[in-house]
């Protein structure tokens, strides 16, 4: 099921997560408001370090868990990760100071991103990351150069695309050849080294930077774990090309992340224990064949932790039924509930965006009637505003209910917007009966304040 582990219902059909009614957290918090059960946020984390851990254990390895800031990092969810064992992963300046703030150490920390400017890989310098991951071959220069002016060593490792393609939508999918992030591990059209093999080799002509070793991200919503097996191969094998040409062993990979969730009630999740058991046992036959060592390794789950973790929650207000009608004389009509909400594409743009499939219920009290078609839409001035494309609701939601999207902890608030001057909304923590704010609601003053006319 896609809700979090706390959730359930009371007597009179009300949902509580983390011990707190959904009618508390809206008198309290008002909507829409992203709703986080902290309980269900540390137990993925932990289920997610213990079972790589003790899989990567059976096989002689060691394996760090990083989590992925850009699903949604908060000061206070960069400490959850933290405190339950892992590292935080970082995709922009702005993420690396939010982990900082939460006290989370340098030598915890990663730096992704495609197009980083000198100002972010100076602060991941002067913070000590553990790692920058460089993206293309000039940037290898300019993180080497800025070393060179800061005096420090930049350890670094190289963001490699295998040709493993997985996920779900083409804009997730991070592997293929045709898109911006990496560099492929396929030779040019002349037969001679790839670019992956020239860049790693670029890197340890460099003195200023320390090689620390080879990434590889493959998609996201990932169902099928095959995908990173097949990966880590092509990894391992250009780590032992890179071995025979310079005699350099790098000593890490990174297997990056992309875990699917369950969205909708029918969905199956990915189980962490036999996806880490099966991929160690994979990387282990394959460093066997290869007559090559194990490195050390490291996975970067994000929405695996946090998207179950998560519900919007939405006060109802216009319903709407609409005849719907094929278009053809053969057509059958029928008519779909258009219930709308106080949010929308504006503090979760994915449906709008990838066409991302998500489940709502009512959930301030229970229903006898009978149940409907209906489509859960937003507020802004858009046709495409659709929360939920499909969803069966009782035919008796009227203005004020209250009704919960799940399985939004991932990207809702972390790709939220202002658009139509809409205020975010805030991020609030349930856990043992108590609700706190980790982001405050933005107010109609806070957008006058940036705009200086």
């Amino acid at each position: 099921m896609p809700w979090p582990s706390t959730a359930r219902r009371r007597d009179d059909g009300e949902l509580e997560v983390g011990g707190v009614g959904v009618g508390d957290l809206a008198a309290e918090h008002g909507t829409p408001a992203y709703v986080l059960d902290e309980a269900d946020f540390r137990a993925r984390a932990r289920a997610y370090r213990q079972a790589f851990e003790a899989a990567f254990e059976q096989v002689g390895a060691g394996v760090d868990v990083y989590y992925a800031g850009k699903a949604l990092l908060t000061v206070a969810v960069a400490r959850w990760a933290t405190q339950e064992g892992l590292r935080v992963d970082t995709a922009s300046g702005g993420e690396l100071a939010v982990a900082l703030r939460a006290g989370v150490p340098g030598a915890a920390i990663g730096l992704h991103g495609n197009n980083k400017a000198d100002e972010e890989i100076l602060a991941a310098l002067d913070a000590g990351v553990g790692r920058i991951i460089v993206d293309s071959r000039v940037e290898i220069d300019r993180v080497a150069d800025l070393a060179a002016a800061r005096g420090v060593v930049a350890p670094v490792m190289l963001r490699v695309t295998t040709g493993v393609h997985a996920g779900g939508h083409e804009y997730i999918s991070t592997a293929h050849e045709d898109q911006k992030f990496g560099l492929s591990v396929t030779a040019g059209d002349d037969g001679g080294t790839s670019p992956a093999l020239a860049a790693l080799e670029a890197i340890v002509a460099r003195p200023e930077l320390e090689l620390l070793g080879i990434h590889s991200h493959i998609g996201s919503q990932i169902l099928d774990p095959s995908g990173f097996e097949a990966a880590a191969r092509v990894v391992l094998r250009l780590r032992a090309d890179l071995a025979e040409r310079t005699g350099v062993v790098v000593e890490e990979v990174d297997l990056g992340g992309g875990y699917g969730i369950a969205y909708l009630p029918t969905d199956e999740a990915l189980e962490p224990s036999p996806v880490a058991r099966d991929v160690a046992e994979a990387v282990a036959a394959v460093c066997s064949e290869l007559s090559m060592p194990l490195p050390r390794f490291s996975i970067e789950p994000g929405r695996a932790i946090v998207g179950p973790a998560g519900l919007t929650l939405y006060t109802v207000g216009t319903v709407k039924p609409v005849t719907v009608s094929g278009g053809s004389a053969d057509d059958e009509t029928f008519t779909r509930l258009y219930v709308s909400v106080d949010g929308g594409m504006s503090d979760n743009i994915r449906p709008a965006l990838y066409g991302a499939d998500y489940h709502a219920e009512l959930v301030g009290r229970s229903s006898d009637a009978a149940k409907v078609l209906a489509r859960v839409v937003g507020k802004h001035c858009e046709s495409g505003d659709i929360v939920v494309h499909e969803v069966v609701l009782p035919s008796d939601v009227r203005a004020g209910d209250l009704l919960a999207v799940a399985a939004t902890g991932a990207y809702g608030r972390s790709m939220a917007s202002n658009y139509n001057a809409l205020t975010r909304p805030p991020v609030v923590a349930a856990a043992d009966g108590a609700s706190r704010v980790l982001v405050r609601r933005e107010t109609v003053e806070d957008l006058l304040a940036l705009d200086l006319g």
